[in-house]
């Protein structure tokens, strides 16, 4: 029933012994093995041109050339070999390249050195439930932007979601991999059908007909259930039975399952899970907005009641004027390049004389500009202040004239020049567009105080 596991992502020490180990596959020098799937190996390898590593998946001769060639091994390769280069996305591992080799063909990919999530699927290693809500919520908009591409993953398991660790071996990311069992809606190809892994199958899946995206909610809702109880939602001694169970049976509440869980947070998980498709969230949106709200409205306990939550961030950016008009992977880019602060009432800002090394656009809350202790304007949701900072030609230019300080608690969106050129050019034409939008709007109301001065308070 299953794919090919991709644990084979994973620097787990107790992996496979090193025996047999090729010196180089294709131009890539191969470091270590990393693993083994049902059909191919996967080895950390080390692009020599570019200097960096890189994760190559390789498929067994047996594996291709059985039953003339035609084998689910092929499929499986096909099917990934397909998406090289074409999903770009913080949250999906990229395959870099695919070389049809006609021993042993295999896939480039990034490489993300951490663990899988199926690591935390046990009762004596859970994540804290805010964590849990937030990485189901990017594997949602990973999940949506993909299904955008054409692609219904298939395969939504912990064991194919990659945590991203920090230095302190802490979770801070995820990535969705293994694409081996796609169906990708813009192939001509005929394409493997009855694959998944049962645990986490919806019904319409486990009989073969045609799936959708609402297939890959059910099984990130599968995910979240194990994930929240140390348990997968349906559990049997064989397969029949687990089957029976999918088709037949409500799994059972989360409230009373672990502490600290909300009817709010069962009943979104439970959505993801009901029997008929149309049951389900209408779309990864829709699922990714419901899992959000439990962090922003607080229906869930916070580690860190005051930290601004990647989920948050994500829709704050969405709701905002200013980046109308940017695309889900650039707004990810702010999400994570940008500092997010809360300042609490009378916070100043800026100070009148200070010399400006920063530009804050509010996401949320409020600020008064005075100028000699007199206020000359109040600045909401979705405004720019400070943006000299980063426009001035020179120093001089970048002295802040006036006092900001906050009147209602304020979320903010900040950003160095030295930062923001860290974004990608597409991501920094967006800001540039902001900006001029910003500034023809500023000099309208000039113009129009100058023109019609009663008409301007």
């Amino acid at each position: 029933m299953s794919s090919i596991p991709f644990d084979s992502l994973v620097a787990d020490q107790a992996l496979i012994s090193e025996h047999d180990l090729p010196g180089h596959i294709g131009k890539y020098r191969v470091l270590r093995r990393l693993g083994e799937g049902a059909t191919s190996d996967v080895f950390l390898a080390l692009d020599e041109f570019k200097g960096s590593e890189v994760a190559i998946k390789r498929m067994r001769a047996w594996a291709q050339n059985s039953r003339g060639g035609d084998t689910m091994g092929n499929r499986f390769f096909a099917a990934e070999a397909s998406l090289a280069g074409r999903l770009q996305h913080p949250n999906v591992v990229q395959i870099l390249d695919a070389v049809p080799d006609e021993d042993a063909p295999f896939l480039v990919m990034e490489y993300v050195p951490g663990i899988t999530l199926k690591h935390f699927c046990r009762s004596d290693r859970l994540l804290p439930l805010d964590q849990i809500v937030e990485l189901g919520f990017k594997c949602a908009m990973a999940l949506g932007y993909v299904f955008r591409q054409g692609v219904i993953h298939r395969d939504v398991k912990p064991a194919n979601l990659l945590a991203v660790l920090d230095g302190q071996g802490q979770v801070t990311d995820v990535k969705v991999s293994d694409f081996g069992s796609a169906l990708n809606l813009n192939a001509d190809q005929t394409q493997v059908h009855r694959v998944g892994s049962l645990a986490y199958m919806p019904p319409e899946q486990i009989e073969g007909g045609d799936v959708g995206c609402h297939a890959d909610i059910y099984s990130l809702g599968a995910v979240l259930y194990h994930l929240i109880a140390g348990r997968p939602p349906f559990d049997a001694p064989n397969q029949m039975a687990l089957m029976h169970q999918i088709y037949h049976q409500a799994p059972q509440s989360l409230v009373g399952l672990r502490s600290g869980v909300s009817a709010e947070l069962d009943a979104v998980v439970m959505k993801a899970l009901a029997k008929h498709p149309s049951e389900r969230y209408a779309d990864w949106d829709s699922f990714g907005r419901a899992l959000s709200e439990l962090v922003t409205k607080q229906l869930i306990p916070l580690a860190r009641l005051y930290e601004v939550k990647d989920s948050e961030r994500f829709n704050l950016l969405r709701s905002l004027e200013f980046f109308a008009g940017f695309g889900d992977v650039e707004l990810w880019e702010v999400v994570h390049r940008a500092r997010w602060r809360r300042y609490p009432v009378d916070h100043a800002l800026y100070k009148r004389g200070q010399e400006g090394n920063s530009f804050h656009i509010i996401a949320q809350g409020e600020v008064e500009v005075f100028r000699d202790g007199n206020k000359v304007a109040t600045l909401g949701t979705g405004t720019s202040v400070g943006e000299m900072a980063y426009l001035a030609p020179n120093p001089q230019l970048r002295k802040h004239s006036a006092d900001i300080r906050v009147t209602q608690l304020c979320t903010t969106i900040s950003f160095t020049p030295e930062s923001l050129s860290l974004l990608s050019p597409e991501c920094q034409h967006r800001f540039d567009r902001g900006f001029i939008q910003v500034l023809v709007r500023r000099l309208h109301a000039a113009h129009e105080s100058l023109a019609h001065p009663r008409r301007i308070l």
